[in-house]
């Protein structure tokens, strides 16, 4: 069974970690899927393994270069994209950055870069294709935060207030757009192997590891895995939610 034949997917940050992962399992699914980043190089890349990952010959994927904190750009490549599709199924808001440090050395342009970046993209791309979803009275959208989201984190309050934006922003976009039929739902990760946590020292992963009940990190596959839920249509009674994917860190 494809729970997603014939979606239209659209995954920012879709060329490395999380949302890679979720790009692949999406084409497993039968999606089409279109993924943005800002590396033309990983996201030839991605492409490429999409066309592996593809279980149908009409499936298609696109992969474009777009500055999501910069609304222009957002707005001109969702016009670009619906030339190509008739509409996007599904918004999987995935980008997302760290420029960690204490908030009294933490210098004002990494404080700006992430809140542009994680949250503001949000408002971006949602306000973009709002409008079409509405049109056509379905769609589903799925915000990607974070347990630092809900938790805090010292040293990361630029990161933790962007990520805890992205829950509230979800749980009012999904008052808005209900009677649309159009789903907002949030998945929060815990410690996910990815690029990000490649660089935690041994000693920094062993505290980690004994925050979480399942002793483990998580795979981005596991991730991808909740995404195509919410995405798919076992998912048509749940909006407004906060999955989160941690292992239990936070019950």
């Amino acid at each position: 069974m494809q729970l997603l034949k014939n979606k239209r997917v659209l995954i920012t940050g879709g060329t490395s970690g999380i949302g890679k992962e979720m790009a692949i399992q999406c084409a497993k699914q039968g999606a089409h899927v279109c993924i943005w980043g800002t590396h033309a190089g990983r996201a030839e890349e991605v492409k490429q393994r999409l066309q592996e990952a593809r279980c149908d010959a009409e499936q298609v994927f696109l992969a474009h270069i777009v500055d999501v904190a910069h609304k222009p750009s957002v707005d001109t490549a969702v016009l670009n994209l619906l030339t190509m599709w008739p509409q996007v199924d599904v918004l999987i808001n995935n980008a997302g950055i760290t420029r960690d440090g204490l908030l009294m050395k933490m210098k004002e342009e990494d404080w700006d870069l992430v809140l542009a970046t994680n949250l503001k993209s949000v408002y971006n791309l949602c306000q973009a294709l709002v409008r079409p979803m509405m049109k056509a009275r379905s769609g589903s959208i799925i915000n990607i935060s974070s347990v630092v989201g809900l938790t805090g984190n010292a040293g990361q309050v630029n990161y933790a207030a962007s990520k805890s934006g992205v829950i509230g922003f979800t749980k009012a976009l999904a008052q808005e757009l209900a009677s649309r039929t159009i789903r907002v739902n949030c998945i929060a990760p815990g410690f996910i192997e990815t690029p990000m946590t490649d660089a935690l020292t041994p000693e920094q992963r062993e505290e980690i590891l004994k925050q979480i009940p399942l002793k483990r990190m998580g795979s981005a596959e596991e991730v991808a895995h909740a995404a195509v839920f919410l995405a798919s249509d076992l998912a048509q009674y749940i909006t407004g939610q906060v999955l989160t994917v941690d292992g239990g860190m936070v019950m």
